[in-house]
């Protein structure tokens, strides 16, 4: 370990919250990454020894960041972040889970609301001088209170979501997890094909890995009742999003509600976005005023842990945190 000292640099890939990134600022240098700087980002990480996360890391630019220490994911999950590479190589990979899995939860059933009840058509039609048409069509829309709600994943964010399910609107909840394990008070754990054949509703809120790539298929689509509506506020590829188009275009199923795509910014020519029945929003289920300052307290809170060289509270890749000790020991002290 050496004796010479410099202030740490901590990129921001995107802005965090405006008092936690002045909390920051206290002890590091803080630079926010630019959309216009013609080196680009793989070059901007190379400059830093924090990275906070909230886009796609190249795997590519961890082996040219020789002072990179820990990237620091502003969200629970791991996608954005070439992990085992990290890991081999010594790099920290904190997140910070939890914090927004009530956000996320809260918008599932505005999305589910405003499907079943058709609320932004009522708003536009209005808009467009309708009136009688919009109060005849109501007959059609359904209460989701007492309907049977299938979760994909059981973690914090589907707890949340089973948990408004239930005492907020009587459902029946079923939940298809990675481990078997037994029922608990008010909920039911099943396969996945059983829990797409009786859901009312069925909302994905998994984490994409290999395993749950594809997950929601074109088998699990056409299992699902004529008048289900699938959710998806997790990552796009988990679920057949050209079978889910076909089977919407084809009248196969009542609806979607989705907050995330295969490819972000959804494209101009997706079938997506002239299938009926649908309502779109631009991932920002788990981006509140809220949840942003929890998620960059603790994103800003581990870094502050790791500048003192100690291990942060959410590290992820544990089992290489000798390694990890290992690099920062052969770096400059701060």
């Amino acid at each position: 370990m050496t004796s010479s000292r410099h202030l740490p640099r901590v990129l921001l890939t995107d802005p965090i919250d405006a008092r936690e990134a002045a909390r920051l600022g206290e002890s590091a240098e803080v630079l926010a990454f630019d959309e216009a700087d013609p080196l680009g980002l793989t070059e901007a990480i190379e400059r830093a020894d924090f990275v906070v996360v909230r886009r796609t890391i190249p795997e590519a630019a961890l082996s040219r960041a020789h002072r990179l220490r820990a990237l620091v994911r502003h969200g629970a999950g791991l996608d954005f972040i070439p992990v085992e590479a990290a890991s081999r190589l010594g790099i920290a990979v904190t997140n910070t889970p939890s914090v927004n899995a009530r956000s996320v939860a809260e918008h599932v059933f505005g999305l589910v609301i405003g499907l079943a009840r058709r609320i932004a058509e009522n708003d536009a039609g209005i808009r467009g001088g309708e009136w009688q048409a919009l109060r005849a069509a109501a007959n059609a829309t359904s209460e989701i209170s007492g309907k049977t709600l299938g979760l994909i994943g059981y973690g914090d964010i589907g707890q949340a979501i089973g948990q408004i399910a239930r005492n907020g609107f009587g459902m029946d909840v079923l939940a298809a997890t990675r481990r078997p394990r037994a029922d608990e008070r008010g909920i039911s754990f099943c396969q996945l094909g059983a829990i797409a054949a009786r859901a009312d509703i069925l909302v994905v809120a998994c984490p994409l890995s290999d395993e749950t790539r594809n997950l929601v298929s074109q088998e699990i689509i056409a299992a699902m009742q004529p008048h289900a509506i699938l959710v998806n506020v997790a990552r796009g590829p988990i679920v057949d999003e050209a079978a889910l188009a076909a089977a919407l275009h084809a009248g196969r199923l009542g609806g979607a509600a989705l907050d995330v795509y295969c490819e972000q910014p959804l494209p101009p020519d997706s079938p997506i976005r002239t299938a009926p029945n649908t309502i779109l929003s631009p991932h920002v289920a788990g981006v509140t005023a809220e949840a942003m300052a929890r998620m960059s307290r603790d994103a800003v809170s581990d870094i502050l842990e790791m500048i003192a060289d100690q291990r942060p509270k959410n590290l992820v890749n544990v089992d290489a945190w000798p390694q990890i000790h290992a690099r920062w020991r052969s770096m400059p002290d701060f």
